[in-house]
């Protein structure tokens, strides 16, 4: 992913030409973009180094300079059921990476045909499907230089998220829980640090928790759930992490995590073999009034300190019975590999059960529409990109079912095809945050069902990850749930629709719209809002008491 210059140039009266390649040294310290003397101008480095060329090859021609990128295939996954050490094989993968097989050259606008030509077949590539000419500048992702430059007017007001309004309490959190049935938690709009890490940390020094699981996928390297984790153990609390070494770029993080964990006395196992754990999921054990108790964190993000801050995701905590059972059944299988006779009575695990649950309630989607009508299936997620999934959506469409797709990314399916699709719509959410969260919906006659999820619909995600599917079922905690569809699709500011030839078009605010901002500052007002209405709620009962 380096940046290149290719510089052609030979010898004062001399015909013969020379080919050098210069990498150009971003990162580790070193900018893309310097700054000149004018203060808010900048140039790049590339464009410096091709203006002095004369200082690398004194006294020589130079004929041309271009540039190019090159992109490495990162998936040099091995078979790990052959692995004797899978920390030992992911740490030589780490190594081989840098040597991978290359899959793309990236040439800036401009290159010569002959110099195109020899590049790919330097690098063994097919000159017609494996090189792309790029109109601009190559490695746009460098523009966060810029985009973190320290300039007010250039940037949205600062955010800061709020406090539940249930965990507003210094109350111990495990009695919120109880008391509350299930707390459903919206990120980063509701704060991650007084939710989800303090659940972890007062389960650490709680002298009634007795026992902690949960799986890490990806993780601030600093930051309350390792120092928890920590402490939890040094407390004498019986702590297992499940760790996926096989989080893409996030490899040799997640091995010397392992390694501090085991030093203190943590429980470290690495998943089942030939799956990737992808879930997300805390278990804390505790000795309640009434005996032994499951308090379960389920969510559909990271436990990253710095994601929950600018990813939206949803995250549920729970103390209800059956997904407390379940989700010890989850870890039983993370921690033996072996699948027999484990009974879940609420969540749909990934790969044995999950696609089959989303298939089947389509199908009963349909059903209920042929027969009483008003049919309505509604997903939000990542990526829609699974075959099976895709058909069955078609199917509802022909059907009549309406079907509303909320897809940051990827979709493989198209929208408003005549007698195919026209019942669907497809809309992207790009603003300030970044759209994560998976929620699935079905409106299944007048018994609605509402699903947050790991997962989205894509086939490694459904077919070759444990994830888990979990549903929501408080009517106050689905009504949260329902704002949250219905404020994306009302979107006229931030929301993309799909055509159906696949281009998207921006939707635009009209004299009509009620509300002249997007999505997330209505999300951010509504939290605020909540909180606020809370905080009367307390000094009305408060006063009433005195």
């Amino acid at each position: 992913m380096s940046l290149n210059l290719l510089v052609t140039v030979r010898y004062p009266k001399s015909n013969e030409l020379s080919l050098v390649r210069i990498k150009v040294p971003v990162g580790l310290g070193s900018p893309r973009f310097l700054r000149t003397v004018t203060g808010d101008h900048f140039i790049s480095l590339e464009e410096v180094m091709m203006n002095n060329l004369d200082m690398l090859f004194p006294g020589m021609e130079i004929v041309s300079c271009e540039i190019f990128r090159v992109t490495r295939n990162a998936n040099t996954e091995k078979d790990v059921e052959e692995a004797d050490d899978l920390v030992a094989m992911i740490e030589s993968e780490l190594k081989e990476r840098k040597f991978a097989p290359i899959v793309r050259l990236e040439i800036a606008e401009g290159m010569s045909l002959l110099h195109r030509g020899r590049l790919a077949s330097k690098l063994e590539l097919n000159e017609e499907k494996d090189v792309f000419e790029v109109s601009g500048m190559l490695a746009m992702r460098d523009l966060f230089e810029l985009a973190m430059l320290e300039y007010p007017r250039l940037h949205d007001p600062p955010h800061h998220p709020v406090d539940h309004s249930l965990l507003q309490s210094n109350s111990n959190i495990f009695h919120i829980i109880r008391n509350a049935g299930s707390i459903l938690l919206q990120h980063p709009y509701e704060s991650f640090s007084t939710s989800v890490e303090r659940f972890l940390r007062e389960a650490a020094d709680d002298p009634k928790v007795r026992g902690i699981k949960m799986t890490l996928y990806r993780t601030s390297s600093k930051g309350s759930i390792i120092d928890a984790l920590v402490q939890a153990a040094q407390n004498g609390k019986q702590v297992t992490v499940v760790i996926e070494l096989k989080a893409r770029f996030d490899e040799a993080s997640n091995i010397k995590l392992a390694e501090l964990f085991e030093e203190v006395g943590i429980h470290v196992t690495y998943g089942v073999v030939g799956l990737k754990t992808h879930c997300k999921v805390i278990l804390i054990v505790r000795q309640d009034y009434s005996g032994l108790r499951r308090y379960v964190h389920i969510g559909t993000g990271n436990y990253h300190t710095d994601t929950a801050r600018s990813y939206c995701d949803i995250g549920i905590l729970t103390c209800d019975e059956s997904i407390g059972q379940d989700v010890t059944e989850l870890f039983n299988y993370l921690t033996t590999g072996f699948t027999a006779n484990r009974n879940y009575l609420k969540l749909f695990p990934a790969p044995h059960m999950l696609k089959n649950a989303l298939l089947s309630r389509i199908e009963r989607e349909i059903k209920k529409h042929s027969t009483d009508g008003g049919g309505l299936i509604q997903f939000k997620m990542n990526a829609l990109e699974d075959g099976d999934i895709i058909k069955a959506l078609y199917r509802a469409s022909v059907a009549g079912v309406k079907v509303d797709l909320i897809i940051r990314d990827t979709c493989r399916l198209r929208p408003g095809i005549p007698l195919l699709s026209e019942n669907i719509r497809v809309i992207s959410i790009v603003g300030r945050f970044l759209e994560h969260s998976k929620i699935y919906y079905f409106r299944n006659g007048c018994i609605e069902e509402y699903f947050i999820a790991s997962a989205d619909a894509m086939k490694r995600n459904l077919e070759e990850r444990v994830e888990v599917l979990c549903p929501v079922e408080l009517p106050e905690l689905q009504k949260e749930l329902r704002e949250v569809f219905n404020t994306y699709l009302s979107d006229r500011c931030l929301a993309w629709d799909m055509l159906p030839d696949g281009n998207y078009v921006q939707r635009r605010p009209t004299n009509s719209t009620p509300l002249p901002y997007g999505s997330h500052q209505q999300m951010i007002d509504r939290a605020e809002k909540r909180l606020s209405e809370s905080h009367k709620l307390k000094n009305k009962r408060d006063h009433t008491y005195d």
